[in-house]
């Protein structure tokens, strides 16, 4: 059964503005999480969709009772390494052979719940329900996201956008800057402790420092209006929409599938957020705007505004 040549529908799109150019920034990093809550992917490009990344989230685990499983409740997902391949995905984990993954090949139609919402969904089949159930533990199945299904955004962040996902929590894009993360390792170091990689708050875009020499300070994405990507003759905008609220999967690391409770200590004495009735925030979720399709790389332009509130 191959159903997922289906077309994504279509939001509502805002029209392209000129954006102010009195930020400016670089794309420093592309992360695709194409099984929720398992490793992450690193790559040089990907296409940008309604939905996000290409891939991104587009599979999920879930229990018995098809509700969906994270890192929260079994580190051990931390392990699982997927590799994106023309044809399939290679999933990988200590101690089990590799598991093959059609891109474009599912089986039953199924319904599973993210966060309390019944989601339309696939099973992947039997092969790949064993192999997650031997690796973690507990019966599990994975599950593919129907892309006729509309999970979409809460409007009350979107200005009324309808934003769609795949598996994400909530938003299509998460961006962090570089200097975020090099803020909080240098609060690390100073209590002695080693830095982390930027894995652990597994954002899809990482901004950086653009090449004619100006620093970004920490945070800057918390501030921003809309962000534009520059493309050959065109562009790609994105909406910082909401700051993200920091749940305990940062306290895992992603080399070994330990928790610990350092990383969101370190967060809490710092990055409480109003905005969000003192939640942790670190990050900006973020809603596609213009350019579906494009084709985002690393290295390219990104330019912005200050959001004034």
């Amino acid at each position: 059964m191959s159903p997922l040549s289906h077309e994504f529908p279509t939001g509502k799109v805002l029209p392209v503005d000129e954006v102010p150019d009195d930020w400016a920034a670089r794309v420093a990093g592309l992360f695709v999480y194409p099984v929720k809550s398992c490793a992450g992917v690193q790559v040089a490009q990907s296409v940008l969709t309604e939905t996000g990344l290409e891939f991104d989230r587009a599979w999920m685990v879930v229990d018995g009772q098809g509700n969906f499983l994270t890192q929260r409740e079994l580190p051990r997902m931390a392990l699982v390494q997927p590799q994106l391949k023309t044809c399939d995905m290679v999933l990988r984990a200590p101690g089990m052979l590799a598991l093959h993954v059609a891109l474009d090949q599912v089986e039953s139609a199924t319904r599973v719940r993210l966060w309390g919402q019944d989601v339309s969904a696939y099973d992947m089949g039997p092969l790949a329900a064993q192999w997650f159930t031997d690796f973690l533990g507990v019966p599990a199945r994975l599950v593919r996201f129907d892309p006729e299904h509309r999970h979409v955004s809460s409007l009350d962040w979107t200005d009324g956008v309808e934003a769609l996902n795949q598996f994400n929590d909530g938003y299509p894009l998460l961006v962090i800057s570089q200097a975020s993360l090099d803020q909080f390792n240098d609060k690390r170091t100073a209590q002695g402790q080693a830095a982390i990689g930027m894995a652990r708050f597994r954002p899809n875009i990482v901004l950086d420092n653009p090449a004619d020499g100006l620093e970004l300070e920490p945070h800057d994405e918390d501030r921003l209006d809309r962000l534009q990507i520059a493309i050959g003759e065109g562009a790609v905008q994105l909406k910082p929409v909401k700051p993200c609220p920091r749940c305990p999967i940062p306290n895992i690391d992603p080399a070994t599938g330990i928790s610990s409770p350092e990383v969101g200590d370190l967060l809490q004495s710092y990055r409480q957020d109003a905005r969000l009735k003192g939640a942790v925030t670190f990050g900006m979720n973020a809603i596609v705007l213009h350019g579906v399709g494009q084709l985002l790389k690393v290295g390219q332009p990104v330019t912005a505004s200050f959001r004034f509130e």
